[in-house]
C-alpha cells in the first residue's frame, strides 16, 4: 500500500458518474432504522430513486421492510457499490470483505477516509471517499 494517500485522487468526477449510472444493488455498512441518521436518510432517498438497498448492520434486524444483515459476506448475491455509513478506522476490515465479496465499487460517506482504499481500486473497485452518495446523484440529476 502506498504512503501517501490523497483523498483528491479518490474523489473523481468518471468514478461518481459510473457509479451513479452502473451500481444499482447497494449494500449500506452502518444503515440505521433511526431516521435521524445519516445513514436512513441518504438509503431512503436512494430507494426513491430506484436503487435497491441492502441494510448491513449486526445491530438491526431490518431496515425499510429489507432483512438486515450482520456483515458483508452474509448478504446473498452480488453487491455492485458497498456504501460506508463507518468511522474512518473502521474501513480496513470493509475494504476487504468489500473485496472478497466481488464488489464493483467502494464509497465512504462524507467525513470517512482511510488509505485502505487503495487496496479496493488496485483489486479493480472504483472507489469515492469524503462524498455524500445522495449529494452527488441530486447534483448529476
Amino acid at each position: 500500500m502506498a504512503v501517501d494517500f490523497s483523498v483528491g485522487d479518490f474523489q473523481r468526477a468518471d468514478d461518481i458518474a459510473w457509479i451513479l449510472e452502473h451500481c444499482r444493488r447497494i449494500a449500506v455498512v452502518g444503515l440505521s432504522s433511526k431516521p435521524t441518521r445519516a445513514s436512513h436518510g441518504v438509503s431512503r432517498a436512494m430507494l426513491e430513486w430506484g436503487y435497491d438497498i441492502v441494510p448491513v448492520n449486526p445491530l438491526e434486524k431490518e431496515v425499510f421492510g429489507r432483512e438486515s444483515y450482520p456483515d458483508l459476506a452474509a448478504v446473498p448475491g452480488e453487491i455492485d457499490l458497498v456504501n460506508v455509513f463507518r468511522r474512518s478506522e473502521d474501513v480496513p476490515p470493509i475494504v476487504e470483505a468489500a473485496i472478497a465479496k466481488g464488489a464493483r465499487a467502494l464509497w465512504l460517506q462524507l467525513g470517512v477516509t482511510h488509505p485502505s482504499v487503495q487496496q479496493a481500486r488496485a483489486a479493480g473497485l472504483r472507489v469515492v471517499v469524503d462524498r455524500c452518495l445522495m449529494v452527488e446523484r441530486q447534483r448529476l440529476g
